[in-house]
């Protein structure tokens, strides 16, 4: 009986591992790729850019992370005029896991905005 229990235990935490390595990964993927969003956009209201530029930038972050996001669905928006207004970058996407007998999909909607301290 104790030799049943023990082995229960094993494929549960087993189990549970299996899951945690499917799961966690798209998650830190996203929170990076929102630090970056944080970061573009920061930047984006004290400079320059152009919003292709923003745009560009995260979307090759998106692709050293491995995330599934379609350039023409990355959306930046400025209020007011380059290098003295706010910038909103925002986008979604979905990440397919497929774990044994329930594949799932995590959507993401990660966005930042920064405003203009004037």
């Amino acid at each position: 009986m104790g030799t049943i229990k023990l082995i229960l235990v094993f494929a549960l935490l087993g189990g549970l591992v299996y899951v945690g390595a499917e799961v966690i990964p798209p998650y830190f993927a996203n929170y990076e790729f929102q630090d970056t969003l944080d970061t573009e956009a920061r930047m984006g209201t004290y400079s320059t850019k152009g919003d292709d530029v923003i745009r560009d930038a995260v979307f090759k972050r998106a692709q050293e992370l491995e995330i599934p996001v379609i350039k023409e669905k990355i959306k930046v928006q400025r209020n007011g005029v380059p290098g003295n207004g706010g910038v909103l970058i925002e986008t979604e996407y979905t990440v397919h896991v497929d774990l044994p007998g329930y594949p799932m999909d995590l959507d993401f909607h990660p966005q930042s905005k920064n405003k203009t301290a004037f």
